[in-house]
């Protein structure tokens, strides 16, 4: 395509140039120069807002939620406003306008004309506007209402209606949260694939459904080929198929091919391939293309235990609301990377993220870290009532829907959860749940199914039918607040095991609130007990798979508050609100590592010459424990002025057994003392643990290696 741009055009210009990867052939941001107002009287249609911008708006850029500042806690209409221009010679081309997300319910205009819109607050959707633009200044409005209702999702909590709060357990951050963009395609474009993989011993078999349509009247033909790009960055297969697409018709065509000796996404170890779809013209022009990255791995539940690559797994880690108090649910890349990356060295290698549907950025960070990850739709403390409502169901279903089409060719998802905390036990909450499971089993067969549940844990304790049709029991296990005392978490374990025999279980939550305590630093300490204790009584259950914490950071909310409060941040996590780290989280950190590192020093009677070391992994009896090759030590050993004596690195193959490395240095005087630094990481890089150790001819002592550079006795 080529587009002739005046003056005002020259910022579409430059953005036409810039190709991105997995996106229509031309892609057009509109992150920037937005205007908002918020519409408490919600009179802006009768006021002809859709056609005309409004006085006293106000300059925002997208992504922006209106729940930060002044309108905090404004629940209700607002709108958003932008202009951008169009060159003449774009007019004959097929434009869709993108949003990444908006919460909640929106209504979209394009020069007055409403164009479309849209129910849920966390998955992408678009519009064809091509018949709506003009040459020169175009304008979007976009009618925003964050309001929560009998059947949203997330909506009103009706289990929670007798006590007067039917807040759901978040913020309701209104807004247009994530990116905006524009697509300009000629003749046909690639609406998604969906890659599928199988291994057999040596070698693993991959198809792709590629997603055609076309945007001519008459329809056309055309040639979809493929590469695909190892994890070095080699092309390893192609692949070519012809497909016919009728005007306004989808068609589907399956690539496939077939990869020998291939490397293998693994827990804490990623391995990611790359798929490049290009769909082509009779004369070989390339009309659009798309990336996706994939993983080859093998993950089974079999004998109530969780296998990654034929290897048995038992994995933790925490769970991270989309909130802080800069960005709210609009986050940027550089907030989740730092979120995920303090997380990654809590040693995360499973989660449920959260409630909702979670920005690419996060799907992304897990499926390069190694992260499994169960999403859900937020239906959150729903009664039984709610859950049968045939409406409700159906927004479920085309919420769920919308999630597994966006999201299904992420490596780190091998679950799916239907819902949180909701009347699943009661016969209309099973009969949606079983609906549910029917819709995923059927466009994404190869995922389990399953949901978070606290009944199971509330006394008295009693068989669920409904867990018996999900491919695993995820619980909310608070035990020493909400589910009973700490002790009892032991006797409620053996009635999980007598009642459900062939079921892997997943503690989807676990943790210590701090309304429970008096002040936060004795919630922290109560904490920090809790969590130690309550993980030693799962790691004795061989059934439980994996162990999730609530949560990773203290999050904003109406519920679960200090007495007195009406709104604040939840008392929850290892770090609070502005990511400062409590106590809680070096108890955490330790209690997660994966491996243990220890030292023997090698003394001669002319003073220290070195050390041995031994690195050893945890076998499935422990929690956590999963398979660990390729990771490296790096050593560093200095005299008591502080001058290097030596380093080095030793490869650790297969951490399935101990592995013993030395180091060595000149003698450095037979009466200095000598600090020792070990560190162990994974094949990225990522530190996993460690060990400090002090030696002096008079006294030898030691200290723990934390991932953050600090040292705890």
């Amino acid at each position: 395509m080529r587009f002739a741009f005046g003056r005002a055009g020259v910022v579409l210009w430059l953005m036409l140039l810039w190709p991105l990867a997995g996106h229509a052939q031309a892609r057009i941001d509109l992150d920037h120069d937005w205007r908002f107002r918020t519409d408490s009287a919600d009179t802006g249609l009768t006021a002809g807002w859709s056609g005309t911008t409004p006085a006293d708006t106000r300059p925002i850029d997208v992504p922006h939620t209106w729940n930060i500042g002044k309108d905090d806690d404004y629940e209700g209409v607002a709108w958003y406003f932008k202009t951008f221009v169009v060159p003449a010679s774009m007019l004959s081309s097929h434009v869709e306008l993108h949003f990444g997300a908006t919460f909640y319910r929106s209504r979209v205009w394009v020069n007055g004309v409403e164009v479309g819109g849209h129910e849920g607050g966390h998955t992408a959707y678009g519009f064809d506007i091509s018949r709506q633009l003009h040459a020169g200044e175009n304008r979007i409005a976009v009618r925003l209402d964050n309001r929560p209702g009998m059947a949203t999702i997330p909506g009103y909590a009706m289990r929670q209606a007798a006590s007067g709060n039917v807040w759901y357990d978040w913020w309701h951050y209104g807004g247009i949260v994530r990116d905006v963009w524009l697509t300009v395609n000629d003749h046909a474009l690639i609406r998604r694939q969906r890659i599928g993989s199988k291994l057999a011993g040596d070698s693993a078999s991959v198809s792709t459904q590629v997603f055609v349509e076309s945007v001519d009247a008459s329809g056309g033909s055309y040639t979809a080929t493929a590469r695909v790009i190892d994890p070095d960055g080699k092309t390893v297969a192609e692949a070519r198929q012809d497909v016919a697409a009728k005007a306004g018709q989808p068609a589907t065509v399956t690539l496939s091919v077939a990869l020998p000796h291939p490397q293998l996404w693994n827990v804490g170890d990623a391995r990611l391939y790359q798929w490049v779809t290009e769909l082509r013209s009779a004369d070989g022009t390339v009309l659009d293309s798309r990336s996706d990255t994939f993983g080859l791995r093998d993950i089974v539940i079999r004998d109530r235990k969780l296998y990654v690559n034929g290897k048995p797994v038992r994995l933790s880690g925490l769970t991270r609301h989309a909130d802080s108090p800069w960005e709210g649910l609009a986050e940027s890349t550089g907030t989740i990377r730092h979120d995920w990356s303090d997380m990654v060295a809590l040693h995360t290698t499973l989660s449920r993220p959260v409630h909702y549907p979670q920005s690419d950025a996060v799907l992304d960070f897990a499926d390069r870290h190694g992260i499994l990850l169960v999403p859900e739709i937020p239906i959150w403390q729903f009664s039984e009532a709610q859950l049968k409502n045939p409406d409700l169901l159906a927004l479920a279903r085309n919420m769920m829907r919308e999630m597994i089409e966006q999201d299904g060719n992420h490596a780190s998802i091998f679950a799916w959860s239907v819902c949180n905390e909701s009347d699943a036990s009661k016969p209309g909450g099973r009969a949606y749940v079983d609906a549910m499971a029917s819709l995923i089993h059927r466009i994404d067969p190869g995922r389990y199914v399953t949901f978070a549940d606290a009944d199971i844990s509330i006394k008295p304790w009693k068989d669920a039918p409904v867990m018996h049709d999900v491919d695993f029991i995820m619980a909310n296990a608070y035990f020493g607040s909400w589910s009973g005392g700490g002790s009892e978490v032991e006797p409620w374990l053996d009635f999980v095991d007598r009642t459900y025999p062939d079921k892997m279980v997943i503690i989807s939550e676990f943790g210590y609130p701090g309304v429970f305590s008096p002040d936060p630093a004795s919630a922290d300490k109560a904490r920090s007990e809790n969590l130690l204790q309550q993980m030693d009584a799962f790691q004795r259950r061989s059934f439980i798979g994996g162990v999730i914490f609530w949560t990773y950071q203290d999050y904003k909310s109406h519920r679960n508050l200090w007495p007195g409060q009406t709104e604040g941040y939840v008392d929850h996590g290892v770090v609070d609100e502005n990511r400062q780290r409590k106590p809680s989280y070096f108890v955490y950190e330790a209690r997660n590592r994966p491996l243990s590192v220890s030292t023997q020093w090698q003394v001669r009677e002319d003073g220290l010459h070195g050390f041995q070391a031994t690195v050893t992994g945890y076998a499935d009896t422990h929690l956590p424990s999963y398979p660990m090759r390729g990771y490296l030590a790096h050593w560093k050993a200095v005299d008591d002025r502080g001058h290097e004596l030596g380093h080095g690195d030793a490869i650790l193959a297969d951490l399935a057994q101990p592995i013993h490395f030395d180091g060595a240095w000149p003698v450095p005087g037979k009466d200095a003392a000598v600090h020792l630094a070990i560190e162990v990481t994974t094949p990225e890089g990522v530190p996993v643990g460690g060990t400090t150790s002090d030696y002096h001819p008079l006294h030898i002592g030691s200290a723990h290696f934390l991932p953050n550079g600090d040292t705890q006795p």
